[in-house]
């Protein structure tokens, strides 16, 4: 068998998924680009494993590894794509850029020091001006 037939084919797979990468927007199909990109590398491991007649099929041991990487990869990826998208409605990868939550604390100037105002005395929790301290009762609490 020549070398050169699985190496193109496998150069071909890995620019199909390095296309996919960077071209799409929707993060199921970049995951299905990425397997496309472990498959290449699959494919010339087994291929060079063959052709070197390599006696402990060191590259085929290692194939073996990359696709439970490759499982585990897709299992964890997708649970993460379906989080997002139940979150925020969406799986488009530009709409998910702004994806760091802001604390309305560190947004908002606390307006009752910023108008130079004194307060009754009762603490007041950052960011907040109207007397509340954001502490909660825990269930099943006396006071």
């Amino acid at each position: 068998m020549h070398l050169a037939y699985p190496a193109v084919l496998a150069a071909l797979l890995f620019c199909v998924g390095l296309y996919g990468v960077l071209v799409r927007r929707n993060a199921i199909l970049v995951l299905m680009s990425v397997e496309l990109m472990l498959n290449a590398v699959n494919l010339n491991l087994v291929a060079f494993d063959v052709w070197l007649r390599d006696t402990l099929h060191s590259g085929q041991s290692l194939t073996l590894f990359t696709i439970a990487i490759a499982a585990a990869e897709i299992g964890i990826g997708l649970a993460i794509v379906l989080a997002v998208h139940r979150n925020r409605g969406t799986s488009d990868i530009d709409r998910l850029r702004d994806t760091a939550e802001t604390d309305e604390a560190e947004t908002l100037p606390d307006t009752a020091e910023a108008d130079g105002a004194e307060t009754d005395g009762a603490e007041t929790a950052p960011g907040r001006a109207d007397g509340k301290t954001g502490k909660t009762k825990k269930a099943g609490a006396t006071t």
